[in-house]
């Protein structure tokens, strides 16, 4: 695992919000390698003596595949022109339509990733991987249809577990938030009901649907996760993000959950693109010694993103305005 500086920038002079962006943004735009028609929605973790990230780049077919990259500093990425190729893992089945809206996190001894994959339908791809060049392709987590996988970077008593959101076959626009175990990154069952979309009265920015976005980070009040919610307005989805915490040991359980959002379409790059008025977290690197963290997400399903913020203050902010 790396040791090297997260990424991180000082809250703006005036600036209130608990969360705020890179002033550089977006870090990764449409056209960061020759094929690429948009790169948004993407993954990273530190690695060697920097960071590796998943991407998702659609083509200019608007082909959706994932692409693995490295940076020294999480700002600057190199990403490779060509995507990931599978291997077999513990499986021959590794059949893939397409590839989207990737995760990864580091549990035990590999890299786990985990994306939106192609077969029959969408439904939740699982591979490894020990250095970003080679990946082996594991059984799919679900049937179809689902999307939103997003593992913990740990086991919880003495499983796997993944967080998910049961969907259909187009834009879905319904979704809650589930969470599933396994013993062995194969079989995956125990499904449970984590969070539901709120009533509009109540918190309209999330009343559509909603999925987890970047892994959950371990922390004393229990595992904060951020993730996206969704309204649909005169002027059609528009995605936001915000904060929960789940209970340590089940997080089936909510303890906190933001009512208002945490980061929400503003700027330009945010407001325009291919699905305008879109923020998706999809990773957070973090500190917790340094009380830092900084989240990657898609701008408007067409570049990537980060926000920045102090763990502390979220986790406050999540429960002194919680639902």
């Amino acid at each position: 695992m790396s040791k090297t500086q997260m990424p991180w920038q000082e809250r703006p002079e005036g600036c209130k919000d608990v969360m705020w962006r890179y002033s550089q943004n977006p870090i990764i735009g449409r056209y960061h390698i020759p094929t690429s028609n948009s790169i948004f929605n993407s993954a990273v973790v530190p690695f060697g003596d920097g960071f590796a990230g998943v991407f998702r780049c659609d083509n200019k077919a608007v082909q959706m595949n994932i692409f693995a990259g490295f940076s020294k500093d999480g700002i600057n990425w190199e990403i490779n022109h060509e995507p990931i190729v599978m291997k077999a893992g513990n499986t021959q089945m590794i059949d893939s339509d397409y590839k989207y809206d990737p995760r990864v996190t580091w549990i035990e001894d590999r890299y786990w990733v985990t994306w939106c994959n192609g077969y029959h339908g969408p439904t939740i791809g699982i591979a490894y991987t020990y250095d970003f060049k080679e990946f082996f392709q594991c059984e799919n987590a679900f049937l179809p249809f689902n999307r939103n996988g997003v593992l913990f970077p740990e086991k919880i008593d003495g499983k796997y577990a993944m967080l998910s959101r049961p969907s259909d076959n187009g834009h879905t626009p319904f979704g809650d938030i589930y969470i599933s175990y396994s013993p062995d990154m194969k079989y995956w069952g125990e499904h449970r009901c984590v969070m539901k979309v709120t009533p509009f009265e109540d918190s309209a920015w999330q009343c559509l649907k909603i999925g987890a976005g970047a892994v959950p980070i371990l922390t004393d009040e229990g595992w904060l996760m951020f993730y996206h919610g969704v309204i649909r307005t005169a002027n059609g989805y528009r995605y936001s993000m915000g904060a929960a915490i789940l209970d340590k040991n089940d997080p089936s359980k909510v303890k906190y959950r933001t009512q208002p959002y945490l980061l929400a379409p503003a700027e330009i790059y945010e407001l325009t693109g291919d699905v305008p008025n879109v923020v998706f977290p999809c990773a957070a690197l973090h500190s917790i010694e340094e009380d830092k963290v900084a989240v990657y997400y898609g701008a408007a399903d067409t570049v990537v993103g980060v926000a920045f913020g102090r763990i502390s203050e979220i986790i406050e902010f999540t429960k002194n305005n919680s639902l």
